[in-house]
């Protein structure tokens, strides 16, 4: 401290004033529409629970099998469906999670500047689990997917160096059944009839 300078008073926060303002959510929890607020540079975002989650950095697992899933579901995609990779989707004020993959029912309108979607327009959800994401993508996220109607549901995971898919579908009390784990091929009716050739995933 140079002379002359007065040291901060108590009750201060060193450094208080550094706080961007899309950090400072004046209703003290993080909404849906709030998400919005949060710069690009900032990364991967989700709002659970009225808590923002900033996603870790990926591991090249992650990244590889959502570009060959998605490529996968896009090219056997009938006309009008759609696939997009990390969009949220808005459950309700307080949550709105990003699937690593959704496929979007014919209607909807995937606009440039189309930042969610809504769960009645979701045919599929698909997570590619991190080190960092188990609890989100086992038990949290998919009870909020289930919970808002989200038919189908995968569970992409790196088990002991093996790729393996859980696939899990709604039952009638609203809530995801697996139906198959899956490590090699496998053809698929839902969302539509497809292959999905687990083990070629990751090289």
């Amino acid at each position: 401290m140079a002379d002359g300078d007065e040291p901060p008073s108590e009750g201060t926060a060193m450094g208080a004033e550094a706080i961007p303002d899309w950090m400072r959510i004046p209703q003290g929890q993080w909404t849906a529409d709030d998400l919005d607020l949060v710069p690009e540079e900032v990364g991967r975002c989700e709002v659970l629970d009225g808590a923002l989650i900033v996603m870790s950095p990926q591991r090249a697992f992650h990244s590889v099998v959502i570009r060959r899933l998605a490529n996968l579901l896009e090219f056997a995609a009938p006309p009008g469906w759609s696939v997009l990779t990390e969009m949220t989707v808005r459950i309700d004020d307080r949550n709105r999670p990003e699937p690593d993959i959704v496929v979007l029912r014919p209607g909807f309108a995937v606009e440039r500047s189309t930042t969610t979607c809504c769960p009645p327009d979701i045919a599929l959800a698909v997570e590619v689990v991190s080190p960092d994401s188990v609890l989100r993508d086992r038990v949290i996220k998919p009870e909020k997917f289930a919970a808002a109607g989200i038919p189908q549901y995968w569970r992409i995971e790196d088990e002991a160096g093996a790729t393996v898919a859980h696939l899990f579908e709604l039952d009638r009390r609203g809530t995801y059944v697996e139906t198959a784990v899956e490590r090699g091929k496998i053809r698929l009716d839902q969302p539509f009839p497809h292959f999905l050739d687990v083990d070629r995933l990751y090289p």
